[in-house]
């Protein structure tokens, strides 16, 4: 049978969100500098798996003071998926292609598989393409992902690969249903940040019948639905669960304990003040509100007259777009707002807010969600107000990339 050829805007549609992504991936990886490069913990430890060893051979740099010190090794207290997720990069440096800081390859990457991901989910509804290519770069340059990112550190690289993990298992779930890969960026997401495994039942829930389900969410004869649906979900399933048992074996063989990530063992961590009542409290709850919500900038006197608070920020002052959340409309509203709010509830339980940071890192994790209530309540078409409060958002991204990235007024 004679194959039908593509007519050029099928051909078009097809390379656009490539271009796209590769132009957003340059733009990305000339537009920062990666001050936190050299804490490269994963990239260390996947070095030591290619040589067989779960562990560093040799005591680490000073400034890597959340190596564990084991029996003649020193482990990471980053989970296995991370590990993992750089290993194949870590495979190409060794090959010389990618320099001595092989951290701006990857991230630029990431951003580029970001927006890519996220144009084409933004095609589930009839969105024009404008809007579309606005909704797409939103994630990435009208948030803090850009300045948090464009440090490079491990744990901004892990965060970047659950931000693509998430954007391409969505994917895979609702527009291109293929389970073993939707299942494989799952895995992605919850090995680098283990608090995603909380949105497993949703997953589950849209494998477990036919893409009927994708534009709803009903959980009533979910047992039955599941009952027949036993091959995509075993499809879906078969990485994320061969990840938790080798995690479980790679904390074993670490610790002692599948169950221990190593984040108790770093030193004097018990006695640092925002731990004192464990690594994940209620007591914490506050000062994660406030650092997430309500953290305003800081006054200096040369303009801009304005930076970006250095611990912690509100996600709302970073990137105003956000407000396009509270907007009447869209479907998978329940679901998406239930999601936020579970995952910001284990975020603002964590002792720490996260540090040095631009606004509050840990809120990339809630983008995706984010993503698909702003591409599903709105118009089609762009608006005056969508348009000024990306640009805005995105002014407000370039003045953080400025200050924490390319002056020496902001250091940890």
């Amino acid at each position: 049978m004679a194959k039908t050829k593509r007519s050029a805007p099928e051909i078009e549609e097809k390379w656009f969100p490539v271009v796209l992504a590769i132009l957003a991936a340059i733009a990305f990886s000339y537009s920062v500098r990666m001050t936190l490069a050299r804490y490269d913990y994963t990239f260390l430890i996947a070095e030591s798996l290619l040589h067989g060893h779960v562990g560093w051979q040799t005591q680490p740099p000073s400034w890597l003071n959340e190596m564990i010190a084991g029996p003649g090794e020193y482990y990471s207290v980053f989970p296995l998926g991370a590990v993992l997720s750089v290993l194949p990069v870590v495979l190409i440096a060794h090959l010389g292609v990618l320099g001595s800081t092989p951290q701006n390859f990857l991230v630029s990457l990431l951003v580029g598989l970001c927006v890519y991901f996220f144009y084409l989910l933004a095609g589930l509804e009839p969105n024009s393409r404008p809007r579309r290519v606005m909704l797409a770069l939103f994630p990435i340059f009208a948030t803090w992902s850009w300045c948090n990112l464009g440090f490079a550190g491990a744990w901004q690289i892990a965060l970047g690969f659950a931000l693509v993990g998430q954007a391409a298992a969505l994917y895979f779930t609702f527009q291109r249903r293929w389970p073993l890969v939707a299942g494989a960026f799952f895995a992605m997401a919850f090995g680098n940040r283990t608090e995603l495994i909380l949105t497993l039942p949703i997953y589950l829930y849209f494998w477990s019948d036919p893409p009927v389900r994708r534009h709803s969410f009903n959980f009533q004869a979910w047992d039955k639905s599941l009952r027949g649906s036993w091959k995509s979900l075993g499809k879906f399933l078969v990485i994320p669960i061969a990840l938790g048992l080798c995690t479980a074996a790679y904390n074993y063989a670490r610790f002692g304990s599948i169950f221990d990530f190593g984040y108790t063992h770093i030193t004097n961590l018990e006695k640092e003040p925002w731990y004192r009542h464990g690594l994940f409290s209620l007591y914490a709850i506050p000062w994660n509100v406030f650092k997430m919500l309500f953290e305003g900038m800081e006054d200096i006197h040369y303009f801009p007259y304005l930076r970006p608070h250095p611990f912690g920020g509100s996600i709302f002052l970073s990137s105003p777009f956000l407000f396009l959340l509270f907007r009447e409309g869209g479907n998978l509203k329940a679901l998406c707002w239930s999601t936020i709010g579970l995952l910001t509830f284990v975020l603002w339980c964590h002792g720490n807010p996260g540090g040095w940071q631009y606004s509050y890192r840990y809120a990339m994790i809630l983008l995706p969600w984010m993503f698909f209530l702003i591409a599903r309540n709105g118009p089609r078409k762009l608006t005056t107000t969508e348009v000024t409060l990306f640009l805005v958002s995105v002014v407000l991204s370039v003045n953080a990339v400025y200050h924490f990235l390319w002056t020496t007024k902001m250091h940890p």
